[in-house]
């Protein structure tokens, strides 16, 4: 099989009212606020991260916080996210949950294989519930407002748009080893979505790309993703991910130290920014598991300028 990604890693995402935010991923999804740090290329923002109770890999969904509009969606975007739970059974505990949140969402019903349920947050942000059949590792947490066996388990399949698939699948395929699973449907009516299948598969190893010739351009604002993650065990396999991208030609960042893991980010053709993270050395590098996400974390490159940082930061609360 030569070199793979194992799965989705993170997500990270837009948001323009970091307290509304966090009230509404921990306290209406019940995940764990798990690193409160700031976006170490624009440091008067927050980077939050939600995850798992251990902040797992492939189980963290982030934010920039930044002041700006909302998203104009549209194409050459990634445009639906999805979270992985248990069962039917806890779709249908979800979807009263959110109606008692005032949070409208649509029918349970089978999208891509899963069985689903899709809503947005406050934002715009649009999201997707996808049954998993409980397969695999997970780690509820205890201080959730939602019970252990309802809880979001990580990162399900990652929706992107594409107006044109060809150079988007030679990168896929032939570039990031992901194999072609199947294709569906759009649920919006809109193209066929082809799922491609990295490691071992599964929902939580899955790109599905919409090809939509027919919507303009997104600009990205408020409920809009950044960049999806991708999942290199360790650093040595990222490195030969760099090679790789080398040896294809294709334009990179380069590899950065993140602290928390260490990244390569690139843009697929059209132009939707891809980045391939390592597994460690995870969340728990500058703060014990117990507290994480108590206090503003800055990686050490960061921690000289703490005075002037929190000074620039709003209060979340």
């Amino acid at each position: 099989m030569g070199l793979q990604l194992t799965g989705i890693h993170h997500l990270t995402a837009i948001t323009a009212n970091a307290p509304g935010n966090l009230r509404f991923y921990t306290g209406t999804l019940g995940l764990r606020l798990v690193k409160k740090t700031v976006n170490q290329d624009d440091t008067s923002a927050y980077h939050l991260f939600y995850a798992d109770a251990e902040a797992t890999p492939g189980t963290d969904l982030t934010f920039f916080d930044w002041p700006v509009g909302r998203e104009r969606r549209g194409t050459n975007s990634i445009v639906r996210t999805s979270l992985r739970v248990t069962s039917p059974e806890s779709l249908a505990w979800w979807k009263e949950r959110l109606a008692g949140k005032t949070v409208a969402t649509g029918e349970i019903d089978d999208v891509g294989g899963y069985p689903s349920l899709d809503f947005e947050d406050p934002e715009g942000q649009r999201l997707r519930l996808v049954s998993d059949g409980g397969k695999g590792d997970s780690h509820p947490w205890a201080q959730s407002p939602v019970p252990v066996e309802h809880q979001i388990r990580g990162l399900g399949p990652i929706v992107i748009s594409v107006p044109d698939i060809i150079n988007t699948e030679t990168v896929l395929t032939r570039v990031m080893n992901m194999r072609k699973a199947r294709d569906y449907a759009s649920p919006d009516g809109q193209g066929q979505v082809h799922v491609f299948e990295m490691g071992a598969g599964g929902p939580a190893a899955e790109l599905h790309v919409a090809v939509q010739p027919g919507l303009a351009p997104a600009r990205q604002g408020a409920g809009a993703v950044h960049h999806v993650a991708f999942r290199a065990p360790d650093q040595e396999i990222l490195h030969q991910w760099t090679a790789r991208l080398a040896e294809f030609r294709l334009p990179s960042s380069g590899e950065v130290e993140r602290y928390y893991f260490r990244s390569l980010y690139f843009r697929e053709p059209n132009g939707i920014l891809f980045e391939i993270a390592t597994d460690g050395p995870g969340f728990t590098a500058d703060e014990p598991l117990e507290t994480l996400g108590e206090r503003l974390a800055l990686p050490p490159f960061l921690e000289p300028k703490r005075a002037a940082i929190e000074a620039g930061l709003k209060p979340l609360t």
